[in-house]
Formats: C-alpha cells, structure tokens, sequence
C-alpha cells in the first residue's frame, strides 16, 4: 500500500472519529445476571428431525405460529405442529408433520435458471390460518411459489392449488408477510423471480384485487417486510426501505410504518385504477436524543399492538445502518402518535435533485389524500373509485408524510452499543407479574444470546430500563451446527400459560423458561436482589416462581431490589470486590472468577451450585450515562465483549498500533496494523 492511500485510509479514520465525538453515545446496562451456554444446555431443542437420524435435511426454519394449542414451525419441505402442552425435557417432538416438497418439473425449470438445488426446494413463507377450519399456506417452490388449503383438524389438503404470485417470495431468503383481515389476504412481498417487483398486494374475498404501483420508488424501495396488523379501519405494514428522501451522499435505510384503507377499492379508470388509493407510509424515529441525535434506522422485528400502560402500541427493536457501528435499540411506538404522523402534511420533491421539503397543508385537495372513503373528509364518497382525480393524482406522486412517527418518552426502552452483535428479535409480555403491571421485553441477538429486560415503560417512571438476564441460548451440540450465522435469532414465541419462550434458530427451536427462580435457591437476598416480577421469596423459605393465580405469601422487590435489611448466604461465594453483576451457572461452566475476588467458605456442607452474589446491588437507575472521547477514567485494555467468543476479537495490540475511537467501560479500537503493513 502506497503513502497516497495510506493517507487517506487516515483521514477517512479522522473523519469518522469527529463523527462520533459529536455524538451521544449510549452506555449499556450491566445484566443482574448472567445465564452461560453449559446452564443453558439443560433446556429442550426441536431440530425438525429426531436423534440420531443425522441424514435427514436440516431444519431451515422460516417461520412459527401459534393456533389453538399447537405451535406450527414450518422450514423446508415441512411444517411441523408441537403442542403447548407437552412438557419436554431434551427434545421436543412433534405430534404431526405436514410434508409438501417441490414437483420435479419445478426443481428441474430451478436448476436450469442457475439456482442451486438446495434452493430449489420448497420453503414455507405463509402460513395464516383463514378461519376455524381451515389454514393458508404458501411456499416457495422451487422458485415458483403456490399456495393451498389444508384443514386443520387432519392437515389434508383442502381444495386446488393457486398461484402464490405476489402472495409468497420466490426465495427463502426474502422476507414477506401475510394476514387476512375481513376475508380477504393482505400480503407484502416480491412478484417476480428477480426481486425487483416489492408489492403489497390484496387478493381473495370481494372486491377485485389492488396493489402498490409497480417499480415506483416514491412508494417502494426495496423493502424488506416484517410485519402487518389488522387495526381499526386500516391495515398497518412494517417494515424498512432504501429511504428515497435520503439527501446525503450514499444509501440509507429507514423504518417505515404504511397504512391502507381496508375498504380501499381502487382508484377510477383514469387514475389508479386496480391500485391503492390510500397508501400512506411514515418514518419511525428511534433515536437517542442528545446535541446530536444518534439514530437507529433499521426495523429488525416489530410486536403485534399491545398494551402499554393503558394505550395500544407496537414495540421494535432497532439496528444502526449496516456500514455503521454496531448499535441496537428497543423504541415503542403508541398507535395515536401513528395515526397523528397520518393527519399531518405530505413531503414533496418538486424535481429529482430538489430537497424534499413538506407540502403545503392549506394546498391539498379535497377529500383528503390517504382517507378512506365514507370517512372523515370522505365521507360523502361511497367507495375510492369516485374519488376525483386529482386527489388521486395527488396521493399516487405523495405517498410519504413529512413528520416521523416519535417513540413513546422521544427516547429508547434499551440500548445495546458495546458488543460486536446486533439485536434481530424481540417479543413483549405486557403482563408480567403476579399483579400484571410489569412489562419484560425478551430480545433476541445475531449471537444466539437472549436479553431479558425489564422495560421502563413510562417518562414519569424513576428507573431505568434493567437488564435482568443475559442468556446464551444457542446449543450447538443439539442444534448440529457450528456456523456462526446460525446462532442468529430469527424469531420468538412466547407462551404465558406454559410460561415458556420458543427461541427461533435457522437449524432448531429451543424452549427455555421466561424465569430462572431456582437459581436464587434458598438465598433470600439473591432472590430480592434479582428484581424478576416472575420470582418471588416463598414463606417457606425458597426462591420460586410466583403462581399467576398467588396474591400474597411471597415477597420481592421489583422497583428497587433493597437487600440492606439481609444478610449475606454463606452457602454461597461471595465476592468480596463487589462485581457489577452476578455469574450463575451450573458446576461445569467455564465461566471462570478471579481467584482475589472469592472468599472460599469455611463451611464443610458441600456446594451444590457454586454461584456469586454481589456484596452491593450496582445502581441501575437515575439519569442515563454517555460516553464521550478521552474519559480519563477509562482503561487502556481493551476488555472481553460479554457474548462475543474471544476467538473472534482482533488481538490486542500495544497503543501505538491503534486507534482509539470510543472510551467508556470498554474502549473500542480501531486495528491499523492492517493499514500500516505490520
């Protein structure tokens, strides 16, 4: 490498750390507690295939579904039903199994389009149940997806097969969604074998079919879909896009959340006609407010409309752009500040090299763009199709609104900056508790580890977000796997009756309990100190798990976790250095402490579970911290990223070999050996 471009390897590197010094960055919670991989292992996996039998393909998960009692997963050639109720201690089997594979002419027209055979299977994208009787779904198919009917009391196959065009992607790997509401199919994906038809599209029930305009990136811009809901008059579809409003050099990717009238029948003869005539999109905005915002821009998962604190809401979790430094959030969004960012004005770009800018509001025209018909402005018009044209023309070339869509308090639930992962999944239990008044949000990371947080769900309240547990979930010895893109959580399901998290990977499932009380065993101040709503210190003398149905006879400290009126467990080890966070585990785990920092215990009972309890609760709650540039407090080692394997950091160097970006708890640097030739 020359000087030439050595010097601008350093300038780039100059710019990129002024950047960040003009940016909040967010400082990550400490976890109460921290579950290992060897605990973790006790905890039941579904591999799509029994022991032993090797040789049999391997899962290839693409989604699951809850129905009645049974939780549907469906993969490669199969859907597999488990049942909620079954209580399973290494591996979970299924009852049933539907198997539906490619037709031979189908591989063959794959192969000879240049695709891999292993991509020419059939992978199942689309599983929706249509009524009590019946379930709806769609696969792949070689390339050429379709779609069926199979009932649901004998998973036969119900009826013809129909054409999955523009209701199932053509490859596994893209992300679509799919629901009915008020009969009718509402699906958002690709229409074409090339990808470069994203549609949201409206097929079977009444009414002729509707779609987004074809290859018009002011509506679509190769988005990816992950999620649709049924609301009120409308139907809501999440997911992000190349932001076309982006005026900076470069790409971006934004969140979006887009809105249609689910009595929308289409535009008239001379405009829109057999397209939406109230598609609307907004950006959601999770961000960390500061002198500069630091913004995560791209939706990773988002939950259905929940419950919080009284007002109906989505949760997402949130991941810095990919070319960016890792950084993840978890942002909520009220329905009421969605349908505010509806009701406000339009953005506009005049021409293609104008700066977008937000149109007039007294300039619109009548009815309002966007509206359903017989409602609001629109409530004279019967149905869309009488809509005059220019609200219609309107509406086809300003489908963006100008305002984003604020998270619940203008700030994230929870950040994760200082690992290497990002964060991929997360689902919400909204009733935690034997009150019900907690809420714990479960997420999921591209490292197989899963965050239990429990969320400050209010601007008024006086804590923080906490971090209770951190927990290694994925088992590579049961999950026959040792790629790394494997440990990447794909999706949860989570069951409050069985008291149960499903944790999704591409090669398995793995079931793991939404508490771990028995680990406090029969330390009281441990069991206090955990702050879990679902873990409480029984009257006789035991850790457990409260009972939904249990109103007294425990005691817990959700709020604070005050432990001073306790003494310590001597059964236990006990720091004597007071550590950030406790380190439970099983006595084969490799998670080793300092031997300066343990007081051996002189009791000659043997220790069934050696563990550490902290000797003082770190504060958790108060003002958010950042990290600025040249903290003098900071080390200058660099230190182990809990969840990332060690094998996978750059070596450590001496400080003349790099380049300090960030300080903090743990100083992230820059490898130039690289750069400079050593």
């Amino acid at each position: 490498m020359g000087w030439r471009e050595l010097t601008i390897d350093l300038l780039l590197l100059l710019l990129l750390v002024s950047h960040l010094e003009a940016v909040s960055f967010p400082e990550d919670n400490i976890p109460l507690d921290v579950v290992d991989r060897h605990y973790a292992r006790q905890y039941p996996v579904f591999r799509g295939r029994p022991s032993g039998n090797e040789s049999q393909h391997r899962l290839d998960f693409q989604l699951m579904t809850k129905i009645h009692d049974t939780l549907f997963i469906a993969g490669r050639d199969q859907v597999y039903l488990v049942s909620l109720r079954e209580s399973y201690r290494n591996e979970i089997i299924p009852y049933r199994k539907l198997t539906w594979r490619s037709g031979q002419a189908d591989r063959e027209t794959c192969a000879m389009k240049g695709k891999h055979r292993d991509e020419c299977h059939n992978f199942i994208k689309v599983l929706v149940p249509r009524n009590d009787d019946l379930v709806f779904i769609c696969g792949t198919n070689g390339f050429n997806p379709m779609c069926r009917y199979y009932r649901l009391d004998n998973l036969e196959f119900d009826g013809e097969e129909i054409s999955g065009l523009a209701r199932c992607p053509f490859d596994a790997k893209q992300t679509n969604v799919a629901l009915f509401a008020d009969g009718k199919l509402y699906s958002a994906t690709v229409a074409d074998f090339l990808a470069s038809d994203a549609v949201i599209y409206r097929s079977m029930g009444d009414g002729s079919a509707l779609r987004t305009i074809k290859y018009d990136s002011k509506w679509l811009k190769e988005p990816h879909f992950l999620h649709a809901v049924d609301y009120g008059d409308f139907v809501y579809f999440f997911y992000r896009e190349i932001a076309a409003e982006h005026n900076n050099l470069g790409k971006a990717v934004y969140s979006r959340v887009a809105r249609i009238c689910k009595n929308d029948m289409g535009g008239s003869q001379r405009v829109l006609e057999k397209h939406w005539t109230s598609f609307v999109k907004a950006r959601l905005n999770c961000s960390v407010p500061g002198e500069s915002f630091f913004y995560f821009d791209v939706l990773q998962a988002i939950t259905d409309i929940i419950n919080i604190n009284g007002v109906p809401s989505v949760v997402g979790v949130f991941t810095t752009q990919l070319n960016s430094i890792p950084g993840s959030a978890v942002c909520s969004f009220s329905m009421a500040d969605i349908e505010k960012a509806f009701h406000g004005r339009f953005k506009e770009q005049k021409t293609a090299d104008s700066v977008w800018t937000p149109f007039p509001e007294e300039k619109l025209p009548k009815p309002r763009p966007g509206c359903c018909a017989g409602h609001g402005s629109a409530e004279s018009y019967k149905t869309s199709i009488e809509f005059p044209d220019e609200t219609l023309q309107f509406i086809k070339s300003h489908p963006l609104m100008d305002a984003s869509v604020p998270s619940i308090g203008d700030e994230p639930w929870f950040t994760k900056t200082r690992v290497r992962y990002r964060l991929t999944a997360l689902t919400v239990d909204n009733t935690a508790g034997p009150q019900k008044n907690y809420t714990v949000v479960f997420i999921g990371s591209e490292a197989g580890i899963v965050l239990k947080v429990l969320a400050k769900t209010s601007p008024l309240s006086l804590n923080d977000s906490i971090l209770l547990e951190e927990i290694d979930v994925f088992n590579q010895a049961k999950c026959l796997s040792s790629n790394e893109d494997d440990r990447r959580i794909l999706s949860f399901h989570l069951d409050k009756d069985t008291h149960t998290l499903y944790v999704a990977f591409s090669s398995c499932v793995v079931r793991i309990p939404l508490s771990r009380c028995e680990r406090h065993s029969s330390c009281q101040k441990s069991c206090i100190a955990s702050r879990d709503p679902y873990c409480g210190w029984m009257s006789h003398g035991a850790c457990e798990r409260i009972p939904a149905a249990m109103q007294t006879g425990y005691e817990q400290d959700v709020e604070y976790g005050n432990t001073a009126h306790l003494g310590d467990c001597h059964e236990f080890l006990a720091t004597t250095s007071a550590p950030d966070f406790k380190s439970y585990g099983d006595p084969t785990s490799d998670m080793e402490l300092p031997s300066s920092s343990v007081t051996v215990p002189t009791t000659s009972e043997p220790i069934q579970s050696p563990q550490t309890i902290p000797t003082q609760i770190p504060q958790l709650f108060g003002s958010p911290k950042f990290v600025f540039n040249d903290d003098p407090a900071t080390s200058r080692s660099v230190e182990h990223i809990p969840g990332v394997l060690e094998e996978n950091l750059p070596k450590a160097l001496p400080l003349s070999n790099t380049f300090k970006l960030l300080s903090g708890n743990i100083i992230h640097q820059l490898i130039l050996s690289n750069i400079c030739g050593h």
